[in-house]
């Protein structure tokens, strides 16, 4: 296993394990991956659909559009997820009476009972995980996550990468040295 990088490392990556974003995503991935096996495993919806049952609880009825902002999700995927959830009758949506194109989504009494299950497994979960940190030291690393989520924020709005990716047809805008067009 290589060497956990230090500062100068990350500041100056040199090998995919230098990289932070790498990094953030192999610290996540213990805990998102027993999160997951939870909710599927143990409830028979997806770590996508958790999600939204969680913001759902937290913040009662919104539209649809405005739901997807919220979760940082493209309207199609935030579509799905809802789509399937209403499916397993976990959220209802209904109509806005002046804009029938706008669709406004909560939970269902069914949808509030599987949250209400779920979430002080995933909240055991997330306590158990943070054991590693003492209180100093979890003060330091809020600070330095909310710095991060801005300071990604800020590079976004920037514009920071132009790409844009479309999966559907499985190609890119870019070519690999020595691959030709």
């Amino acid at each position: 296993m290589q060497a956990f990088p230090d500062a100068q490392a990350l500041r100056s990556p040199r090998s995919l394990d230098d990289l932070l974003l790498y990094r953030l995503s192999r610290a996540m991935r213990p805990g998102s991956g027993m999160a997951t096996r939870l909710v599927e495993g143990g409830f028979g919806i997806t770590h996508r659909e958790w999600g939204m049952i969680g913001m759902l609880a937290q913040i009662g009825e919104i539209t649809s559009s405005a739901f997807a902002d919220r979760l940082q999700l493209d309207r199609v995927r935030t579509s799905r997820g809802l789509r399937s959830l209403a499916e397993k009758k976990l959220v209802e949506r209904r109509r806005d009476a002046d804009d029938g194109r706008e669709v406004h989504v909560r939970l269902s009494a069914a949808g509030r009972e599987l949250c209400d299950s779920v979430f002080p497994r995933i909240a055991r979960l997330n306590m158990d995980l943070l054991q590693a940190l003492d209180e100093e030291h979890l003060d330091v690393f809020l600070i330095c996550l909310r710095r991060l989520e801005l300071r990604g924020k800020e590079l976004s709005a920037l514009g920071a990468v132009s790409e844009k990716a479309d999966r559907r047809s499985g190609g890119t805008r870019h070519r690999w040295p020595g691959r030709s067009a």
